[in-house]
């Protein structure tokens, strides 16, 4: 639950936005604001990025084209985003609402209380490869659009409203078996080692390609044995070892720290070698798993139950409250949608736009030959 709440805080914004400076021609008009190409580049990148696809290098790897279903998919979706975007933020223009600098620093406050600390959101940001100052735009519209909700419907939710859905919601609440563990990671991806030297030579033939990907793997091997026969002699500085080491960035920072995590929150690899462990011990061998080779060292252990409802009564408030903002923004955007004039300036934007396959060549011949015998 708590990580699922976390989520929701760093991307309650529903939508990207439209550029301030159009640098390319139109492709959508929505009443007077026009949605142009750099706008729909902007944000299907940050889109792709945001996806799953990002494992497989995300937008700089993706076929902008529609013979590509997944292309389909994401335009689709984003046109709906930025057609949503332009009349919200019509409608925020209209109501004269702003976020001050005052605003935009107690609800960054907010935030870092709900995550632990400054440190902490920083290191959440730079795993999601978000900028400060991209955070710091996305708070302030996140700010405007509260207020565009709160200008609608004065949302308030109770000590109440919070016990009753803790206690019709157990089931999200209890927690099998967990473990808290830090890490070092040695990268060894084959998928990306593979990616990388096809872009540095597309020609490569694939038996030449398969060596060198088993050479870079050996070479990361070796490199995570020397890292663990260093921990081993100095286990007090396996936080030192980590931040210097480490290829998972974001944990390398904080240590290697990971927090405390279920079974079934890691890949089987890794999870089945930290739940082997006890608190207070490092890993005796590397452990292999598709992200390359991890060094693991359990610091605490606690048993399955049931998280209080006191630890999480505020989470509860907080996800209720986000959800009847988004109902009250689902109510106002289809009204808005209604009384809208859109116009697709392009017609390869209109989701409604039908495309008509031409005939084939042996359907032609087949339709002459029938001309010929009447």
């Amino acid at each position: 639950m708590k990580k699922l709440l976390t989520c929701v805080a760093l991307s309650a914004v529903l939508f990207s936005g439209c550029t301030l400076f159009h640098k390319s021609e139109g492709i959508i008009k929505v009443n007077d604001t026009v949605i142009t190409q750099a706008d729909f580049d902007k944000a299907f990148d940050k889109s792709v990025d945001k996806s799953f696809l990002k494992a497989f290098g995300g937008s700089k790897n993706f076929l902008k084209s529609d013979e590509n279903p997944m292309f389909g998919i994401f335009k689709d979706k984003i046109v709906n985003e930025l057609i949503v975007k332009s009349l919200l933020d019509e409608e925020i223009a209209k109501r004269n609402i702003t976020a001050t600098d005052e605003d935009i620093q107690n609800e960054l406050k907010t935030i870092i209380d709900k995550v632990g600390s400054k440190e902490e959101l920083n290191s959440l940001l730079k795993q999601r490869g978000i900028s400060n100052s991209q955070f710091t735009e996305d708070l302030a519209t996140q700010i405007k659009i509260k207020k565009l909700v709160n200008s609608i419907e004065k949302i308030e939710v109770s000590d109440s409203d919070a016990e009753k859905y803790y206690n019709t919601h157990k089931e999200e609440f209890t927690h099998g078996e967990q473990v808290r563990a830090s890490h070092i990671l040695i990268s060894a991806n084959t998928i990306e080692l593979i990616q990388q030297l096809k872009k540095k030579n597309p020609d490569m033939d694939p038996t030449e390609l398969n060596k060198q990907v088993e050479e870079q793997i050996a070479k990361q091997k070796a490199k995570a044995e020397a890292i663990l026969a260093e921990v081993k002699q100095n286990p007090d500085d396996f936080a030192k070892i980590a931040q210097k080491n480490s290829d998972d960035k974001a944990s390398g920072e904080r240590g290697g720290e990971l927090g405390f995590f279920s079974k079934d929150a890691m890949v089987p690899e890794f999870a089945n070698a930290a739940f082997s462990m006890k608190p207070n011990t490092i890993s005796e061998t590397i452990v292999r798993s598709p992200y390359g080779y991890h060094i693991i060292k359990v610091t605490d252990r606690i048993e399955a139950g049931t998280t209080p409802y006191a630890k999480v009564k505020d989470e509860i408030k907080f996800y209720i409250e986000t959800q009847k903002q988004i109902e009250v923004l689902k109510n106002l955007t289809a009204g808005l949608m209604k009384n809208a004039k859109i116009e697709y300036l392009d017609d390869n934007y209109n989701p409604n736009k039908i495309t008509t396959k031409p005939a084939t060549p042996k359907a032609d011949e087949k339709k002459s030959n029938e001309s010929d015998k009447k």
